[in-house]
């Protein structure tokens, strides 16, 4: 979908979809945690923004941990963030409760 992302196959991104998920569910809500505090809570009312900068980090980590995903930089890594960040809002927005 993003130039910037290489994975192998189809067997790969399910792998680096559960690092992700995995990463996502133990580190996810922790990140958010530290970003509030450290910004005095600003980080609860932009919460959309938070959550791509924390889904862009946590994509740059699943890259370092596995070789099914290279990300090319940051930049493409904050793309793709952006994308799950968007889909996620979205998704919450028309099933609210899920």
């Amino acid at each position: 979908m993003l130039p910037g992302f290489h994975v192998k196959g189809f067997k790969s991104a399910v792998i680096v979809a559960a690092i992700f998920g995995l990463l996502n569910f133990f580190l996810g809500w922790l990140l958010f945690l530290v970003f509030a505090v450290a910004t005095l809570g600003i980080a609860w009312l932009l919460a959309f923004i938070t959550r791509w900068i924390i889904n862009a980090l946590l994509l740059k980590l699943t890259d370092r941990l596995t070789d099914h995903l290279r990300i090319d930089s940051f930049g493409w890594a904050l793309g793709g963030a952006f994308v799950i960040s968007l889909v996620a809002a979205i998704v919450q927005w028309v099933l609210p409760g899920v």
